[in-house]
């Protein structure tokens, strides 16, 4: 028998289900979850997936079966719809939509009104006793399939009925008579076959595979593959292609087409959100041709339109259309998006999937469902993006501040940006990449945008509406967006844009609100965002489900407190060389390097002694007890040193050096690959007062906490790049020496830990030697990704791009762990380190540490903390929660080892 790749939906037969996504697509599971609740929808059929990835395997070749399943699925419409494919009586016309596992808004193609010729047209005028309808129908099919299919540019059509606008002497679409429309039929048909060489096909069934095709095509095209590089989707997933019955809100005042959200996308309020266009076709929702109308008379008034909603213009079927949005999110326990077309009165219902929305809408929404009784907080925690949380965790304007607004449109995504005014999207990826920030500004955006997008810090529109592409996508990404801001008047070709009568030139500095709809002239202030009420009770959730502890990466007190107002339970890592960079500082760590002896070296270390002191004194007590893993010196010495002539010439003199000594002591301390070279313990093997007085600081600061705070400070001493367990023997004997030496001088204790980095395979290797000297192991997997992978961090970026567009991998390895490679690793050493010390701690310091992939793959090898930077706190304890969730351990292998209080979520 023959494998099904052709799934029906609607009429008497739906054969695919809603958990049926990886083979039908979001688009055709979902459609067929529809038909089986018994929902208003057009009969249609998907080709499954699996046939784009047979396409793409066998160099763009169908399945042999698939021609035949295709026919009769064809029938079948047929025979449900009265109809006859290619009948110039009763002509069956159909869309052809992608639809990938995971919805990707505008990316891929789609072809309306299929099955129209100069024969089917003027069966479908008689049908439909209205012949501008018709002609209207077939002008946009040939626009649309020769854009999409033949490759016909879009705005070449524009530019045809643009011109017969201007000398009809009309401006909307809505004045063009049937006339009008046969004659632009006839000038597009023209266009086709002079681009083409060949005339417009008439064929329904070539019409057809023609579209299929297209689709399966767009799978790989530029933006489709920038979108799933940005949304890490999987390149093998493919898309499903979906044929289904034509219903049409373009056939009078009784027609409609709308998008809608069954809550707020931007807010998660729970109202009907969303719009509809009398007499339109569904592009036209989106494509920002004409101005959208609010669904309901609330969302009318919230964007202060005097435009009729759709409440009060059809009441009836609005009625249908809300009890059409309570019955999808009661059966799928969620918020969803959804497209309908109302076709002389009736309405019918083209998609449903789960809507995209706003991290702070995404927590509201999780909120109020887990209240309103339906869904659990552990679906409610797995349903938040952990890695959107950054959306929230950054300035907003400062309300206080001053505001010269020049345009306002709608708030389409929340959220605020300034930056440099760009009117393309190759500028704004160009511009963003040498470091500025950019707002990039078009009439529309279109999915050919998508890099410039992603690049931008924000969006601004002068035309669409709230489910613009612009909109939806920005909202997705999390850049704040204002879209159809009609006043502003854009000119490509200057480079510049009209606002309230001033000129704006590419380059000129603009700031924009989403959440507020507001263009502004100029930089506007910020302010650090509130986190409270929806966030504070996800967390507080995420806290009590999770079993790793969230540590941060921190020197600085401001980044320590900012760590624990996010709620982290400690300190993973301290790089005490960041605090040796410091300007007042750096003479005096320059003199110890440049010293020619032991005691010449202690002299200078003596003067840095008080001030390490202090730094860790400060850390300790912001931490109130919980654990800070201090880094010993790691870096190799060159790079504190002197480096341009002036800088040489000024530190020769303070320290009252010949300049020419201290030129040749550089060239000395030069190395081929200091990533490799004289750095972490091998510092300290060799100059062994330098760890000795950072340990000597450690432990005096911890003594002086408990004496001031009456708090036990926690430190522990982290040993880094260790390679062999004699290295780590040799430090931590020092460290013990040190410490001893302390005790005996203040006559008091404190509690202390000495444990390791490992960052080189050798020390995973050799994991369980190690353990017996190390009381802890943190995996310094920033380093254990380059020596495991040969690649440096800093250099690999001029390539890494080729690698993940090849394929070689499926992410960025410094952005998120390399689980098959370093994972091994890391596995092998927890192993290893819990068969000799069963009670050793493991933790994770690296960047890897805030990505919520490298955190699930932590809580399946049982570290027992992540350590990440103080604005992905947030985001490492939920993906810790949700890991944990996953991994089933919530509450059998118990609450983190640290609970603390707070000051704010």
């Amino acid at each position: 028998m023959a494998e099904q790749w052709v799934y029906s939906f609607g009429g008497g037969l739906t054969e695919g289900r809603a958990d049926m996504r990886e083979l039908l697509g979001g688009k055709g599971a979902n459609l067929a979850e529809m038909s089986s609740i018994d929902l208003p929808v057009p009969p249609g059929f998907t080709i499954t997936t699996e046939v784009c990835t047979h396409y793409y395997d066998h160099e763009k070749n169908y399945p042999d079966a698939l021609s035949a399943q295709v026919e009769k699925a064809i029938k079948r419409l047929e025979q449900e719809m009265g109809m006859g494919f290619g009948d110039a009586a009763n002509p069956l016309l159909v869309s052809v939509r992608s639809g990938a596992r995971v919805s990707m808004p505008g990316m891929m193609d789609t072809v309306l009104n299929l099955g129209l010729n100069d024969e089917t047209v003027q069966g479908l005028v008689k049908k439909s006793g209205d012949e501008r309808f018709a002609w209207d129908s077939y002008r946009r099919f040939i626009q649309m399939y020769g854009d999409v299919v033949l490759g016909v540019p879009h705005h070449d059509f524009e530019d045809i009925l643009d011109s017969h606008k201007r000398d009809e002497g009309i401006t909307q679409d809505t004045d063009v008579t049937a006339a009008g429309w046969k004659a632009v039929v006839a000038e597009y048909k023209e266009l086709v076959e002079r681009e083409l060489g060949k005339p417009f096909p008439v064929d329904p069934q070539e019409q057809l595979w023609g579209a299929i095709s297209a689709v399966f095509n767009s799978w790989m095209v530029p933006r489709a593959i920038t979108y799933r590089q940005i949304h890490e989707i999987p390149e093998s997933w493919g898309t499903a292609v979906n044929v289904q019955c034509m219903v049409f809100g373009n056939m009078g005042q009784d027609c409609a087409t709308g998008v809608a959200f069954t809550r707020d996308p931007s807010t998660g309020e729970n109202y009907f959100y969303g719009e509809y266009l009398v007499n339109a076709q569904g592009e036209d929702v989106v494509a920002g041709i004409r101005t959208p109308q609010s669904l309901t008379i609330k969302g009318k008034e919230k964007e202060g339109s005097d435009l009729p909603a759709m409440e009060e213009v059809m009441p009836e079927v609005f009625g249908q259309l809300n009890d059409v949005r309570l019955k999808l999110e009661q059966h799928y326990r969620e918020m969803q998006d959804i497209e309908f077309t109302v076709q002389q009165g009736k309405l019918f219902m083209l998609q449903t999937r789960t809507g995209k929305r706003t991290t702070a809408a995404a927590l509201k929404i999780a909120v109020d469902l887990v209240s309103e009784g339906v869904i659990t907080q552990e679906e409610a925690l797995l349903r938040v993006d952990a890695q959107a949380l950054d959306q929230l965790l950054h300035p907003t304007l400062d309300p206080m501040a001053h505001k010269h607004i020049v345009a306002k449109g709608l708030p389409a995504s929340p959220g605020a940006a300034c930056g440099m005014v760009m009117f393309s999207a190759d500028d704004a990826e160009a511009k963003a990449a040498e470091g500025e920030s950019v707002i990039l500004v078009r009439r529309e955006t279109s999915p050919e945008d998508i890099h410039g997008m992603h690049a931008a810090a924000g969006i601004l529109t002068s035309r669409g509406g709230m489910t613009s592409h612009a909109a939806v996508v920005a909202r997705g990404m999390g850049r704040p967006c204002v879209a159809g801001a009609g006043s502003i008047q854009i000119d490509y070709e200057t480079k510049s844009m009209i606002i309230d009568g001033e000129e704006i030139k590419e380059g000129d500095i603009i700031t924009i609100d989403g959440a507020a709809g507001e263009v502004m002239m100029g930089k506007v202030p910020t302010i650090q965002p509130q986190l409270s009420g929806d966030f504070a009770t996800v967390m507080d959730w995420a806290d009590a489900h999770r079993r790793m502890v969230v540590r941060t990466n921190a020197e600085t007190p401001l980044d320590a407190e900012t760590a624990r107002d996010f709620g982290a339970q400690g300190i993973g890592l301290c790089r005490t060389e960041h605090m040796f960079f410091d300007p007042d500082r750096i003479q005096n760590v320059r003199e110890m390097i440049f010293a020619s002896d032991t005691q010449g070296r202690e002299k200078a270390l003596a003067k840095l002694l008080p001030e390490q002191r202090q730094d860790f004194a400060s850390l300790f007590h912001i931490m109130q007890g919980l654990p800070v893993t201090i880094r010993l010196l790691d870096p190799p010495l060159h790079e504190f040193l002197p480096q341009g002539d002036e800088d040489i010439q000024s530190f020769a003199k303070t320290a009252q050096l010949d300049e020419d000594t201290v030129r040749r002591r550089l060239g000395e301390l030069h190395e081929t690959n200091p990533m490799l070279g004289h750095r972490g313990c091998r510092l300290g093997v060799t100059y062994p007062e330098i760890y000795a007085m950072q340990v000597r600081a450690i432990i005096e600061a911890a003594l002086e906490v408990q004496d001031k705070d009456g708090s036990t400070a926690s430190p522990e001493i982290m040993i880094p790049l260790v390679a062999t367990v004699k290295e780590l023997a040799m430090m931590k004997a020092l460290a013990e020496r040190t410490a001893e030496d302390v005790f005996a001088a203040k006559g008091k204790r404190t509690e202390y830990m000495i444990g390791t980095m490992i960052e080189l395979p050798r020390a995973a290797l050799t994991a369980d030697e190690i353990a017996g000297e190390a009381a802890f192991f943190s995996f310094g997997t920033n380093d254990l990704t380059q020596t495991t992978l040969g690649l440096s961090r800093d250099d690999a970026a001029s390539f890494m791009a080729d690698y993940l567009r090849e394929g070689i991998f499926e992410r960025d390895p410094f952005a998120s762990l390399d689980q098959d490679g370093v994972g091994q690793l890391v596995q092998m050493a927890a192993d290893k380190g819990r068969s000799v010390r069963p009670d050793i701690k493991l933790g994770i310091c690296g960047e890897h540490g805030g990505d919520p992939a490298s955190i699930a793959f932590c809580e399946r090898v049982g570290l027992d903390y992540v350590s990440c930077s103080p604005y992905r706190v947030p985001i490492a304890r939920l993906a810790a929660a949700q890991a944990s969730i996953r991994a089933g351990s919530a509450g059998r292998l118990g609450k983190p080892q640290t609970q603390i209080k707070r000051k704010a979520a």
